[in-house]
């Protein structure tokens, strides 16, 4: 076990429950893939059926909730103690 504590993406917000702003290059790469993402499906809504455009929203917040979920601090509600 390593004595450095664990490098997480995105931390913990530092009041209520949920991630704050990327900590690491990485996380920052996943921010911008997701707004890139949206802006596309957002540019294509009138071309793809309505259903079709919502799962693809959904696919795109899903799959960055996941990632953060996996590389983020773990969620808590917080207080602002830290």
């Amino acid at each position: 076990m390593s004595d450095q504590p664990a490098s997480y993406w995105f931390p913990a917000k530092r009041y209520g429950w949920g991630w704050g702003l990327p900590r690491t290059w990485e996380g920052w790469f996943v921010l911008v893939a997701y707004a890139c993402s949206m802006s596309v499906g957002l540019a294509l809504q009138s071309r793809l059926s309505q259903w079709v455009f919502i799962a693809f929203i959904a696919a795109v917040n899903g799959g960055l909730i996941w990632i953060c979920g996996l590389k983020g601090e773990p969620p808590a509600w917080r207080w602002g103690k830290r």
